[in-house]
């Protein structure tokens, strides 16, 4: 089905194939099936190397499928979960027994599975779709619980009729307590006239370079999790402390989460990360590199989910309970000069512009519109790396030139438009080379092959059509600004994006 799907061009001929193959599982085989066809494991990274695959690669196939779903999601369940001395070896083992019961072409489509980079088109928005053909159920309504769930997978799950489910089983996909949503992401906009002229009289908030935080809290019960909707709660204790003081009992808050100098300034975005590395001394930490939580929204306050009332409303309330030096700047205008002024303010602050936002728009979880546009001083992408070749000179020994991939949206997969070594400290450097390394999959004379989920946001100056990369574009002086360890490779901006910046 996964060949099927990806020489299929056209979208609505994949939403029917797909809906089929929804439509003929098992209860238990559809989460599995969604993520899968979506491109990664559900248990995520699963620890393996290229060489490690390669070798497993070399076992004799199967002459015929034995394989189920839950096979091989058990199988990459026991995967992830080997640790300790010799694990190395245990995981070679494991693999060579799943290839050794795989057919030629079943092995195929693991070895893309496991390095990410699966070919086929079954994006999310595709697979959503599928779903709601599949169940009968309006793609509105999946669309929305799928944002409430934070995934696909358990709405399927729920609105297939292989569940027994019908379009009430969706009601339980709503905003809750500790089931942390999908954020809601912005568009771009070239200027504060230009957002003004879209969104007419708007809420101006400073763009802060921070990490993505949303904050739930019942009663003393308070928990943080990041933009990737993982638990962080160990790594922010003041955080906890401050809304755990809020006179709200029950609240969901979105925000940032910043590291300032003691005069008020942003340490850069890479210094703000340092508290959520994996290994912390967090006592240590919060002495030398305290955070200061930085929030613009309130989705839930006190039992009312606030997700569908309009930005005034939601802003009124974050007035209400949060006190205003743990809030984001914000000013409401139609004055273009005032709006010009307070961008001025804000980057002369250290942070990166602002944020316009429509009053009357709902919080569209997970969802990119021109509800919310982002003004920044610089043009930049998000891209991410597909390779990296070896540097040279005072380099050597280093990995350094990227090679940076835009997201394809129609087709899957990533689509390459430009090379850059530049704007690297040595201190970036050698975390890119580490890093890098860790997600090898294979290597030449001059290039290592990455496993395409590290983003980067790089700077530019413009973009021309090009005949050199295939994604016919590439970028002008292209210098890395820094690292989105809190971006999925998902997130990346699409090549659609990058064409848009072309000059008319």
């Amino acid at each position: 089905m996964s060949r099927s799907v990806a020489e299929t061009s056209g979208r609505l001929e994949k939403i029917d194939r797909l809906a089929s193959l929804l439509n003929g599982l098992e209860p238990d085989e559809i989460e599995i099936a969604i993520a899968f066809l979506s491109g990664s494991p559900r248990q995520g990274r699963i620890g393996v190397g290229g060489a490690v695959v390669a070798a497993a690669h070399d076992v004799e196939p199967s002459p015929s499928p034995t394989l189920s779903l839950e096979d091989v999601d058990a199988a990459f369940e026991r995967l992830a979960s080997a640790s300790g001395p010799g694990s190395a070896s245990v995981r070679g083992q494991m693999l060579r027994d799943l290839f050794g019961r795989a057919t030629r072409e079943e092995q195929e489509f693991l070895v893309r599975l496991i390095f990410g980079e699966l070919r086929q088109g079954a994006l999310e928005g595709v697979l959503l779709e599928a779903v709601a053909r599949a169940s009968g159920i309006a793609p509105a309504r999946v669309r929305r619980a799928a944002m409430l769930a934070g995934a696909l997978a358990p709405v399927a799950r729920a609105a297939l009729p292989a569940g027994n489910a019908s379009d009430d089983a969706l009601s339980r996909f709503m905003i809750q307590l500790f089931q942390p949503v999908q954020p809601m992401l912005a568009d771009s906009a070239d200027d504060v006239d230009a957002a003004l002229g879209e969104l007419g009289e708007a809420s101006l908030e400073y763009k802060l370079d921070g990490a993505r935080i949303q904050v739930h809290k019942a009663g003393d019960d308070v928990r943080v999790f990041s933009r990737n909707l993982r638990d962080v709660s160990a790594a922010v204790p003041e955080v906890i402390e401050i809304v755990r003081a809020l006179p709200a009992r029950e609240i969901i808050l979105d925000g940032e989460a910043i590291a300032l100098r003691p005069d008020g300034t942003p340490h850069p975005f890479q210094t703000t990360m340092r508290r959520f590395g994996r290994k912390l001394d967090v006592d240590a930490l919060r002495g030398e590199l305290p955070i200061t939580p930085a929030f613009f929204d309130v989705l839930y306050l006190d039992g009312q989910p606030l997700v569908d009332e309009p930005l005034s409303r939601r802003a009124s309330a974050a007035n209400e309970v949060v006190p205003a030096r743990w809030l984001v700047p914000r000013l409401v205008t139609a004055n273009k000069e005032e709006a010009a002024a307070f961008l001025a303010r804000s980057i002369a602050t250290g942070h990166e512009g602002v944020m316009a936002k429509a009053l009357d728009g709902v919080y569209a979880a997970g969802r990119r519109g021109q509800a919310w546009l982002k003004v920044k001083r610089a043009r930049t992408l998000d891209l991410v790396v597909l390779a990296v070749e070896w540097g040279h000179g005072r380099r050597r020994g280093t990995l350094s030139n990227l090679h940076l991939g835009a997201r394809d949206a129609q087709r899957g997969g990533f689509v390459m438009l430009g090379k850059t070594f530049k704007g690297m400290t040595d201190e970036m450097l050698a975390w890119q080379t580490k890093k890098l390394l860790e997600l090898e999959v294979a290597r030449d004379d001059y290039v290592v092959f990455v496993r395409p989920e590290l983003v980067v946001e790089i700077a530019f100056n413009d973009i021309q059509a090009s005949p050199q990369y295939p994604g016919g574009v590439a970028l002008r002086f292209a210098r890395v600004k820094r690292y989105r360890t809190d971006k999925s490779a998902s997130e990346a901006d699409t090549i659609e994006t990058v064409r848009s910046f072309l000059p008319t």
